[in-house]
């Protein structure tokens, strides 16, 4: 049985399925579901970063984690973070959001609606913004290449309006 849904609905749909309703699990019942249909083992030290990434609300990069949960008092390696980081980001708990000094950022994205990057070149001051003419875009380059289009990332930099007044 196909399943059909309105232009508008659909765009949100491909981004953030739970935007129509569907009852949400859990970050941790996604990822204790995605293992097991992996055939991984479920460990706490997994399930610790899990919970760890879903209590910063700002990008994050693996230093920060660790840090966090070394603060926490908890027994894990940066090994483990390392090594969980792949399997949240294939289950889409997570995604990559910048490379700045040397390493990735990630943000959570799990139950937050789709959205873009400004990052200012100078400070890094990282700000989101979603606006509806990206989403257009995303639509009419789609439709122009014949594409069925799940998705997009885009980051702008440049000078934020503090730093901009110094060039």
């Amino acid at each position: 049985m196909k399943f059909a849904l309105d232009k508008s609905i659909r765009r949100s749909y491909y981004r953030n399925s739970f935007s129509i309703g569907i009852a949400m699990k859990s970050e941790i019942e996604v990822f204790r579901e995605f293992i097991r249909n992996k055939g991984l083992r479920k460990t706490p030290e997994r399930e610790q970063v899990v919970r760890a990434v879903f209590a910063v609300h700002d990008h994050f990069d693996v230093d920060e984690l660790y840090v966090l949960l070394r603060r926490q008092n908890e027994k894990i390696s940066k090994a483990t973070i390392y090594r969980t980081i792949p399997l949240l980001l294939e289950s889409g708990l997570i995604q990559e959001a910048y490379f700045e000094d040397g390493h990735l950022h990630y943000e959570h994205i799990y139950g937050h609606e789709h959205h873009c990057h400004l990052r200012c070149l100078d400070c890094g001051k990282v700000v989101e913004f979603t606006e509806e003419i990206v989403k257009d875009v995303e639509e009419k380059v789609g439709e122009l290449y014949d594409f069925l289009v799940t998705g997009h990332k885009l980051e702008v930099y440049g000078h934020c309006g503090k730093c901009k007044v110094h060039k």
